[in-house]
């Protein structure tokens, strides 16, 4: 097997940025699960982040295990595909549900991995409120609906009509600002950045191209 590997640059950002996928994980599966991120540049202390580990006792600065390095082995010999299912226990022999997926970097080399334990003797109780308890809301903010479309289209046309809806109960705006507020709304809602977002707007609000990127142009003056 190959012994540490070198990252560059590119590949610590990438790795950096499952960080954020630990803590969602983390969060949305609850506290039966283990997740560990590792950086093979470094076995000795190769996990960067880490949630629940209280299961293992390991945290960040924590060696890699004899398990990971045989899991890294096999794929890397075998050709096995990027990740591996299976099941395990830990060091004080409760059973797990294990997956090693490897994470690739610059040149397609091999630069960590990341590890997701289930513990299996977790009462169902406690996983079912993992995911029917409430997440944490960092900004306090409380949940809202979440609407799913099919195509572009239809998410533009039910931004547009809630936005539209929004301005024409505004009596403060003016009938002839009407669809300026209506664009600068959809604006900051990044509804711009869709392809042919322009002549939808101007279909659905019955005005011309050119006065959408009026009020685009105002917008940005």
């Amino acid at each position: 097997m190959k012994t540490n590997c070198i990252l560059t640059e590119t590949d610590r950002l990438i790795l950096n940025s499952y960080k954020n996928l630990i803590k969602g994980l983390a969060d949305y599966l609850g506290p039966g699960y283990e997740l560990i991120l590792h950086n093979l540049e470094s076995y000795d202390k190769s996990v960067i982040a880490i949630a629940n580990g209280h299961y293992t006792g390991r945290k960040v600065g924590s060696p890699i295990t004899d398990m990971a390095l045989n899991m890294l082995k096999n794929i890397e010999e075998n050709a096995s595909g990027d990740n591996i299912t299976y099941f395990t226990t830990n060091k004080n022999n409760k059973p797990m549900k294990s997956t090693t997926i490897i994470i690739r970097g610059e040149e397609n080399k091999i630069i960590g991995l990341l590890c997701i334990n289930f513990y299996l003797d977790v009462p169902f109780s406690k996983i079912i409120d993992g995911f029917t308890s409430p997440p944490r809301q960092s900004s306090g903010t409380e949940l809202v609906n979440e609407e799913f479309f099919e195509d572009s289209h239809e998410l533009m046309l039910h931004l547009i009509n809630n936005a539209k809806e929004k301005v024409m109960n505004d009596a403060s705006i003016i009938s002839t600002n009407k669809n300026k507020a209506i664009i600068s709304i959809l604006y900051e809602k990044g509804l711009f950045n869709f392809k042919d977002s322009v002549q939808f707007i101007a279909d659905t609000l019955n005005i011309s191209k050119n006065t959408v990127y009026l009020h685009l142009r105002n917008l940005n003056g």
